[in-house]
């Protein structure tokens, strides 16, 4: 073999030993997650088209109306 080959072969087992290593990922907890609260104090965002909005407060839904379920049932 040429020397050539041999220093390919040298540079890419220390490139390989000198990689480094990835940190292995935490596991994760409640506060990672952004979920939706019911809280009046906080702030209603105006959003005008297609907007990701992280961490939504619901306080208010549009005009919801029910109505309430009558349905036969029972035993037999």
């Amino acid at each position: 073999m040429d020397p050539y080959t041999w220093v390919m072969i040298a540079v890419i087992i220390l490139s390989i030993v000198l990689a480094p290593k990835p940190e292995s990922p935490k596991p994760a907890s409640l506060t990672d997650f952004e979920v939706p609260t019911a809280d009046n104090s906080r702030a209603i965002p105006v959003v005008f088209g297609t907007v990701m909005v992280s961490g939504p407060n619901v306080v208010w839904y549009g005009d919801l109306n029910t109505q309430a379920i009558y349905s036969e049932g029972g035993k037999k």
